[in-house]
């Protein structure tokens, strides 16, 4: 077999594996063993239990009581192991008056998002810069495709309840305002990659505790 043949070989296999279904009906997370790329390890079946697939961390109120007036519940495989795997995960978010989801990406999962109570609006930004917005009464939804920029806004004046999914057990969140500057690049080198000007840039760190 020539290297070339070799070189297509793997690169077929790696897709093949990466894309894999599970092998059983379900892989219980080890959450005592360390996360892979594939997810945790599975529980030992003779462990499994009914309770293993119930979640209930939903039942307590949220608490709003932050700048960002919000409250997330995730469900991901390290807060329900169940989910491990199975490339699904949910949240319960609750969003009191004024408050708001800043913008964020969820690299791994596209987020579907369906309101319970209240009047939320949601956004997103594609890859061409294009802005999709809308006004999201209750037992509306909407989807925000997988690493977009994205946010939500209560526009009422009752606290907005939503339930959202996930297509991935674990899919990441990375909020944009905090990534930029609450990190340990020097002003200088954030001046010249965003354009905002040394000063200006020192005092918007200085608001996430960075000082460089």
């Amino acid at each position: 077999m020539t290297p070339l043949m070799q070189v297509f070989l793997f690169f077929i296999l790696f897709i093949s594996f990466s894309n894999a279904d599970l092998l059983q009906d379900f892989c219980v997370a080890d959450l005592s063993s360390p996360q892979g790329l594939a997810g945790y390890p599975c529980k030992s079946l003779c462990n499994v239990t009914a309770d293993d697939f119930v979640f209930t961390g939903f039942r307590s109120p949220g608490n709003t009581s932050n700048s960002y007036r919000i409250s997330i519940t995730p469900a991901f495989a390290v807060q329900w192991p169940a989910v491990n795997g199975l490339g699904i995960s949910t949240v319960w978010l609750e969003v009191a008056p004024g408050g708001r989801v800043p913008i964020h990406t969820h690299p791994g999962g596209t987020e579907l998002l369906v309101v319970i109570e209240g009047t939320l609006i949601g956004g997103f930004i594609s890859s061409s810069n294009k802005v999709y917005v809308k006004k999201l009464e209750a037992y509306d939804a909407m989807i925000f495709p997988q690493g977009l920029l994205h946010f939500q806004v209560n526009a009422g004046s009752v606290k907005a309840k939503a339930l959202e999914s996930f297509s991935s057990p674990s899919p990441g969140v990375q909020v944009t305002s905090t990534a930029l500057f609450g990190n340990d690049l020097p002003s200088e080198i954030l001046e010249k990659v965003s354009s905002i000007d040394v000063a200006e840039m020192k005092k918007l760190k200085a608001m996430f505790g960075r000082t460089n």
